[in-house]
């Protein structure tokens, strides 16, 4: 995906003009009907994820542009989210204090510049026809013969 489709469709999340599918781990998710556009009823709009999401790509964006690429090729070709070590502390409760994790997580993202494709140009090859086996070795009979 380029890089101002996911900023435009992270924007739109943030201002809940799209909304994002949950497919999985969607206990408790609500549905909405800007969800159809994707075949799906339960989705929302993750409003704090999608703005870390857009903090991360203008920074990458902006790596990319010190190094020299062209940043309007540029695709997201990975990203993946994984689980980090919890954070406790302790929380204050009615006669009692109890331990809380919170949970951060780890982000890898690679980019990648997309090399324009070009199209090969179209000859007029004569390509061969398959031929059944039958028809075959009704050819080799008659060429014996």
């Amino acid at each position: 995906m380029h890089i101002q489709k996911a900023t435009k469709n992270l924007k739109d999340v943030t201002f809940q003009k799209q909304c994002m599918p949950f497919c999985g781990y969607n206990g408790g998710v609500g549905r909405c009907a800007q969800a159809k556009q994707w075949g799906w009823t339960q989705a929302q709009w993750p409003k704090k994820s999608a703005e870390f999401l857009l903090h991360m790509l203008k920074n990458a964006e902006n790596n990319d542009e010190l190094q020299g690429l062209d940043v309007d090729s540029l695709v997201i070709e990975h990203i993946q989210v994984n689980k980090a070590l919890k954070m406790w502390h302790r929380t204050s409760r009615p006669r009692r204090i109890n331990p809380h994790g919170s949970s951060p997580c780890h982000i890898e993202m690679i980019l990648t510049e997309k090399e324009q494709i070009i199209s090969k140009p179209e000859e007029e090859v004569a390509q061969k026809k398959k031929i059944s086996q039958k028809k075959l070795k009704k050819q080799k009979l008659m060429a014996q013969e």
